[in-house]
């Protein structure tokens, strides 16, 4: 493996710079006959009506409104408030042309309290929510969990760090199953388990974290990868022959370079890699956790019974990928054990001070449209090429709260980041064989974005906060609308 990967890095490294700052006018007849696109979003992010309808309180409630962890000191309370407007943004999609819509299910709105007694008007609102998208030819793909864990959970047993939460999680699993399954046939059970498992991540402090000691900085990543494996064993044993879904995970990714072209600095890329992706999907795909996980961490890696290791491997239908940049690495091993970040090691947007591509507004998101290419290939030839949907991808642009809002709409480098995105994952596709069905723009509105609030831009659509959050359409909107009717 290691080989092939120094291989192929190098190959795409030099020849795929080319595609990079290209501007090739692509069609979605380009693309295979039976591609899916779409736009994702997530419950905390859009829907708002946190108070509504009996829904519990999540953690991010609590952590937008505490004082200072929130850039804007804003909270998603409203959100855009797409509780109340999934009638109207489900037209704007439409009309868009687009086949899905991706949005994750709050787990507080099925179960106040994270278990116990189910929740019906939460479960309506949900079946209205998916029936809505059906009867406008809109394929729903949920995602059970984007982060919004019941405070309730937190509260009881430190959710993700107790082993009590795997129980709990595929019972709420199986009640979404029970209850939109012959309707959603499109399942994901996290989202990016790598950002919220450890929560001190290098690009930002999100919600609580997980774990204050050495021994529990790997724990509720572990429990994430067996609440995934019960309840893909539940549906494949009870709802799959009836329901003939999918189930899959949607792990987040950058794709890392070599620093140089040392040998130091390629293996280091190589770990870099390990540590983010592989840390969920080679348990998935393997039954275990990465060699180089394993030898660098030692007793504070949580190890997996053979029964584990059994029922994790080849737990999932498609692998979601999110990507959005690519950093370099580089061999300068950090002996402080103080971050998942430092038993890794340090990576870097720079080279030599210089970046790595053009910046987006968020202080990690840099453009380099040929690392999606890259991490293409990476997937086919680490994994075996499964099969892989593109559950996020985009760019933001800064709130600038005085900017005239038809100045705003004008985001000609989100149009640039799609197209040569999508040049390269095509590309993947075509010239490489990887084996990619679908793609997902984040996001469809511009909403609250976590700890920067509402302080940063990604959707197609511009929203207007001072003004009852009215919905504009971008430039991006209009391109993504043309795009999907070319052939």
């Amino acid at each position: 493996m290691s080989l092939v990967f120094l291989v192929g890095l190098l190959y795409l490294w030099e020849v795929c710079l080319a595609a990079n700052n290209a501007s090739i006018v692509i069609k979605r007849s380009s693309f295979p006959k039976g591609f899916i696109f779409g736009t994702a979003s997530s419950a905390y992010q859009y829907e708002g009506a946190v108070k509504e309808d009996g829904r519990g309180q999540t953690i991010w409630d609590k952590l937008a409104h505490s004082t200072g962890k929130v850039i804007d000191s804003s909270n998603a309370d409203v959100a855009v408030d797409q509780y109340h407007r999934f009638h109207d943004d489900i037209k704007l999609m439409k009309d868009m042309g687009m086949d899905a819509y991706r949005f994750s299910i709050a787990w507080s709105r099925i179960f106040p309290d994270g278990s116990g007694q189910m929740n019906q008007a939460g479960v309506d609102h949900y079946n209205n929510l998916i029936n809505a998208l059906l009867a406008n030819g809109i394929e729903p793909y949920v995602t059970l969990y984007h982060w919004d864990l019941p405070l309730a959970l937190a509260d009881k047993y430190q959710g993700w760090l107790s082993s009590r939460i795997i129980n709990d999680f595929a019972t709420y699993a199986e009640t979404c199953f029970q209850k939109f399954g012959d309707r959603v046939k499109n399942w994901i059970t996290f989202n990016e388990p790598h950002n919220f498992a450890t929560y001190e991540d290098i690009v930002g402090l999100q919600a609580p974290r997980a774990g204050n000691s050495e021994t529990e900085r790997y724990i509720p990543g572990h429990h994430v990868l067996l609440a995934h494996a019960a309840a893909m064993d539940i549906y494949r044993k009870k709802y799959k022959g009836k329901q003939q879904g999918s189930v899959g995970i949607t792990l987040d990714s950058f794709w890392y370079e070599p620093a140089t072209n040392s040998p130091e600095d390629i293996h280091a890329t190589q770990r870099a890699m390990e540590f983010y992706l592989g840390w969920f999907l080679d348990p998935l795909m393997f039954g275990d956790y990465p060699y180089s996980m394993r030898t660098r961490l030692g007793s504070r890696l949580p190890k997996f019974s053979t029964s584990e290791s059994t029922l994790l491997k080849g737990s999932l239908d498609f692998v979601g990928i999110n990507h959005y940049t690519t950093w370099y690495a580089k061999n300068k091993l950090n002996n402080s054990t103080g971050s998942v970040h430092n038993d890794t090691m340090p990576d870097s947007a720079f080279r030599n001070g210089k970046p790595i591509g053009d910046r987006a507004h968020s202080k990690w998101l840099y453009i380099v449209p040929h690392g999606i290419r890259s991490l293409m290939n990476y997937v086919k030839t680490r994994y075996g090429n499964p099969l892989v949907i593109i559950t996020e991808n985009g760019m933001d642009d800064q709130n600038i709260p005085t900017m005239p809002i038809k100045n705003a709409l004008k985001d000609e480098k989100r149009i640039q980041y799609l197209n040569n995105y999508l040049t390269n994952l095509l590309a993947s596709i075509k010239e490489d064989g990887c084996n990619v069905k679908g793609y997902f723009a984040w996001s469809l509105l511009d909403n609250w974005e976590w700890t920067s609030g509402y302080t940063s831009r990604f959707g197609l659509y511009y929203v207007d906060y001072k003004d009852n959050l009215k919905r504009y359409a971008k430039d991006s909107a209009h391109w993504f609308k043309n795009f999907l009717a070319s052939s």
